[in-house]
């Protein structure tokens, strides 16, 4: 069975393409066992004249300059690379039995990922306001995919949908409570594709079960959240009504006293889409550091003494800190935390600051095993340790893949446990 799964950005198009086993895995067996991914690539700069083609698979890599003036093209560009005679696994769009589609937001409507229909489409749209730079380009790409593969399975995998097991009181706001009555304002989260997918399969790597663990998994990357799993359930997350809120992210501000918004509105007369440009795109390690949204561009101009790339570095660590602590005690006590993304996976020097003399709570970090270089699975805590710290590489495609499978085998996906 193949599986080609689409994530689509207002500039941006990723795709990849599986080979699925036939058979429904037991709880905990892995769906899609490694060298499964066929072809994989993205469509960059959509829209500009420096739109490009990456794609890699088994037997080579490649990049291209290519004409892709809106999302319609870029889906073409990738649909005639994987029928291309060098490089794609396929020799017609029919021998795609599904596909599966990442969105951004499906608000409080879906706890887990659904064939798509006309109620699905519909809070697609509906939710659209809320994540403007996917979910209208998501639908773009479902409506072009329903046409290309009509005999297919389709499936939307939404963001929102693992974080709707959390209790009122964490996604209750104390505001007015008729905001919640009248306009739905209340904690989303998001990242949930990629939480999912990280605790599933730290504790498959443990080789204890889910249902048994309390887990803090932290995908830390330009964009950043942190979740708080008790159980295999989201019981708490740091994005909220919107990706804006909680940890210091690449232009995002992350959690600010709200007053702060009204007072500088007023000192500089802004409209409210000039202060939610400033929050979304021009604060975070952009805003504080004055020169780069990247965190490796602010490790590197460090070592030269930029202070004020030193200080957007601290206060990102400490944004996560604050947060893991906070998680610590609001789950009554943690067995593993997982790092997972860019810098969770990559910067063994940021995870070495974040866990620091925290041994009295049963966090140790074995510097060898976390300066060791690798993309693989891995325990980076001493064998001593009480709280176990691991690297798990996200892949949220592959988690769309299993559920598109999951569904096109009957399973109801609305139980937990039943997968």
């Amino acid at each position: 069975m193949k599986i080609l799964v689409f994530n689509a950005g207002s500039s941006s198009l990723k795709f990849k393409l599986f080979e699925a086993e036939e058979v429904v895995p037991a709880l905990g067996e892995r769906l899609l066992p490694e060298g499964k991914s066929l072809l994989k690539g993205m469509v960059e700069n959509i829209g500009t004249e420096n739109a490009h083609l990456i794609a890699s698979s088994f037997q080579e890599q490649s990049f291209r300059t290519v004409e892709a003036h809106n999302m319609r093209d870029a889906l073409d560009l990738v649909l005639r690379l994987l029928l291309d005679d060098a490089i794609g696994p396929i020799s017609s769009l029919g021998e795609v039995d599904a596909v599966g589609h990442r969105i951004a937001h499906g608000g409080d409507m879906y706890s887990s990922s659904v064939r798509v229909d006309k109620k699905a489409i519909d809070v697609i749209r509906k939710y659209s306001d809320l994540a403007p730079l996917h979910n209208p380009f998501a639908l773009q790409v479902i409506e072009r995919c329903r046409e290309l593969f009509p005999n297919a399975l389709q499936v939307a995998a939404f963001d929102t949908a693992f974080h709707q097991t959390m209790p009122r009181r964490t996604y209750i706001y104390p505001i007015p409570y008729r905001y919640y009555e009248k306009y739905g304002i209340r904690k989303f989260g998001f990242h949930g594709i990629s939480h999912k997918y990280v605790s599933r399969r730290a504790a498959d790597f443990l080789g204890e079960d889910l249902r048994s663990l309390k887990m803090i998994t932290c995908h830390l990357g330009a964009g950043a959240s942190i979740c708080a799993i008790d159980h295999g359930y989201s019981m708490d997350t740091s994005m909220g009504y919107t990706p804006l809120d909680g940890l210091m992210m690449g232009t995002r501000s992350g959690s600010v006293d709200p007053a702060i918004i009204t007072a500088i509105m007023e000192k500089e007369g802004l409209t409210p889409a000039q202060m939610d440009r400033i929050l979304n795109k021009e604060s975070g390690f952009y805003g504080v550091s004055g020169t780069s949204s990247d965190l490796r561009d602010l490790k590197e101009v460090i070592r030269y003494g930029d202070a004020q790339a030193e200080l957007a570095y601290d206060i990102f660590l400490t944004s996560i800190r604050r947060l893991v602590g906070a998680y610590a005690f609001e789950l009554a006590g943690v067995d593993c935390i997982v790092c997972t993304a860019g810098v969770g996976e990559n910067d063994a020097y940021a995870r070495r600051l974040i866990f620091r003399g925290l041994e009295h709570f049963g966090i140790e970090i074995d510097e060898d095993r976390n300066m060791v270089e690798g993309k693989g699975e891995r325990i980076i805590s001493t064998d001593r340790a009480k709280v176990k710290v691991l690297v798990i590489p996200t892949d949220e495609e592959a988690e769309i893949a299993r559920d598109t499978w999951l569904i096109s085998a009957g399973v109801d996906l609305s139980d937990p446990w039943a997968y």
